[in-house]
């Protein structure tokens, strides 16, 4: 066939293709034209578009940890359903807000709120692993992050309290009384049954432990300093010899990762001194399991 012919049948040939405007699938998902004729040329054939290079080249993989091979880190992580964003609360954040910190990526909490520090940690945990830096946890960045930690316990949950409390001992039911239950780490403040407040807090170490039974508050010292420890114990209200329901600066700190010496102690330091200047010596005092 000669070179006008052949450029005859070219044009017949993209004609068409562009009436049918359809195109064939490729391995690659990559559309193409289903007709492919060549005229004699002593031209090479033309290199690949730069276009197609580029996307070859975002479609490596970077190596990391759990990441699937061929795929997009970026476009993955922008498609990926957002599972958990700033201004959400609940048990599922305190789970996030734990795994962060096995990671070392968040020290604070778990609050159980998703707040600016829990928002700038996803960036971070996000940013190191080259998903999306958006801070909103999608199922791209809990998948990654659940693959490198363990699933956390209860007081990972609630290692700086908030955890919520549990049914009163029947002896909490009558008169006035501070209702300490050891199994939930909490304090009610209970006047005839009722519940005027309740806060988290923390009991004695292995070697010495916070003693349970009934007794009653027969000292109050506001600005109590322990002679014995060397350290400050304010808002005390001495229940059983030495132990006493007062505020912590460690519990505050430190959460349940510390002990007492056999005292109960407060972190919430607002909701001391408000029980404080309600509770009067005289007042019961429950210590249960």
């Amino acid at each position: 066939m000669g070179r006008a012919s052949a450029a005859a049948a070219v044009v017949v040939a993209a004609g068409l293709v562009a009436a049918s405007g359809c195109t064939v699938q490729g391995a690659d998902g990559k559309g193409h034209s289903p007709v492919h004729i060549e005229l004699p040329s002593t031209k090479p054939p033309s290199s690949p578009s730069s276009s197609s290079s580029s996307s070859s080249s975002s479609s490596s993989s970077t190596k990391g940890d759990d990441k699937p091979s061929g795929t997009p880190t970026a476009t993955a992580g922008a498609l990926a359903p957002v599972l958990w964003k700033r201004g959400d609360s609940g048990r599922d954040v305190r789970e996030l807000q734990a795994r962060l910190r096995q990671v070392e990526w968040l020290f604070d909490g778990p609050t159980g709120t998703y707040d600016d520090l829990t928002e700038d940690a996803v960036k971070g945990f996000q940013g190191k692993r080259g998903l999306p830096k958006t801070g909103e946890t999608d199922t791209v960045t809990w998948q990654r992050l659940t693959k490198m930690t363990h699933e956390p316990g209860k007081w990972d949950l609630y290692l700086m309290g908030g955890q919520p409390a549990g049914a009163p001992d029947p002896r909490c039911l009558t008169g006035r009384v501070l209702c300490i239950d050891k199994t939930t780490r909490t304090l009610r403040w209970m006047i005839d049954g009722r519940t005027v407040s309740e806060m988290s807090v923390r009991f004695g170490a292995t070697g010495t432990p916070t003693r349970e039974g009934v007794f009653h508050v027969y000292w109050k010292s506001r600005h109590h300093w322990s002679t014995l420890y060397d350290s400050s114990m304010p808002y005390a209200m001495f229940f059983s010899g030495g132990q006493a329901v007062h505020y912590s600066y460690d519990f505050a700190a430190r959460g349940y990762s510390g002990g007492s010496h056999g005292c109960v102690n407060v972190r919430d330091e607002a909701a001391i001194a408000d029980l404080y200047a309600q509770v009067r010596n005289g007042d019961k005092v429950v210590v249960y399991w």
